[in-house]
This record gives structure tokens, C-alpha cells and sequence, in this order.
């Protein structure tokens, strides 16, 4: 499959980050990170909100195999270039980057964010990536999310509609 050039360009291998940080300067720089399985209106909302955070979004993108150990052995269901190639589509979407670490505090350090984002009940101070983000002159924001929109919903009512 012929991924188009304006997407493909999104997707920075770990080995180019230096480079593309370089070469794309834009600050303030906001990131986050996760899984987007199967993308849902509850991504594109919190995806959206982050990028309205800065002027820059990056994403870093779980592997299969660290969403397998997160998720369990039935996921991903799409692999990890479909669900690059699809974060990458999205237009507020600046770059994505796969990462296979149990968390995104390796890539984080690599990448210093001005604002580092996570969705849902969690309490910033909380995240194991928080003193990471705080070392390097980041902060960490924490967004609200849709109620009941997630992919374990879809994936439950997709069985059940079977």
C-alpha cells in the first residue's frame, strides 16, 4: 500500500527524532501517548484538545507487542502501521512515533515536551512519567474524556452485535 507522501512524512522513526526536532522547531511542543486501537470520536476529541494546548502535536504510538502486554493477547486488532497511518491522517496531528517500552518516559526524555497530555481519571502528580516531564522544564495536563467512549466499548458492542 501506497501511504501518501503528507502522512508518511509524519511518522518519525526514533532514529530521525534529533533531526525532525531540528528541522520542525515549533514550540510550545504537546504530546501524548497511547494505544488508538480503533479510532473513536473519544480520541479525536482528546487528540484535538491537546493540539488546541500548543502548537505542535506528537504522538507516541504503542507497538503491537507493548499493547499486547498492556491490553492482552487479543490486541492490537489493527496493527501498529494502520494505527500510525491513521493517527498520522489527522490533521491536527503533527508527528508519531512507535514506541515499545512499557512507558513513554524514554521517549519523552528524547523528544522534551513543553506539555506532556493524558486523558481520563488520572492524577498528574500520579503518572510514572510525571518527574520525567517536570526534569526536563515540562509540565503535565490532564484532559477530560468522552464518558463510554473507549475502544474495550466498540470492540464489546461490535461482539455483541454479532
Amino acid at each position: 500500500m501506497k501511504i501518501p507522501d503528507r502522512i508518511q512524512s509524519k511518522i518519525i522513526e526514533r532514529k530521525n527524532i534529533s533531526s525532525f526536532k531540528r528541522d520542525h522547531a515549533i514550540r510550545p511542543l504537546v504530546f501524548t501517548n497511547g494505544c488508538f486501537d480503533l479510532i473513536h470520536p473519544g480520541h479525536v476529541s482528546y487528540l484535538m484538545k491537546a493540539r488546541e494546548l500548543g502548537n505542535f502535536l506528537w504522538i507516541g504510538l504503542n507497538t503491537d507487542s507493548s499493547v499486547k502486554k498492556l491490553k492482552g493477547e487479543k490486541r492490537p486488532i489493527n496493527d501498529e502501521v494502520t494505527r500510525a497511518i491513521l493517527i498520522a491522517s489527522l490533521f491536527f496531528v503533527d508527528a508519531v512515533t512507535l514506541f515499545d517500552e512499557d512507558n513513554p518516559i524514554t521517549l519523552l526524555e528524547e523528544i522534551h515536551p513543553d506539555i506532556h497530555v493524558k486523558g481520563g481519571d488520572y492524577k498528574k502528580e500520579d503518572l510514572v512519567e510525571y518527574n520525567a516531564v517536570i526534569d526536563f522544564g515540562g509540565r503535565v495536563e490532564i484532559l477530560s474524556y468522552i464518558e463510554g467512549a473507549s475502544t474495550t466499548n466498540l470492540i464489546k458492542k461490535i461482539k455483541d452485535n454479532n
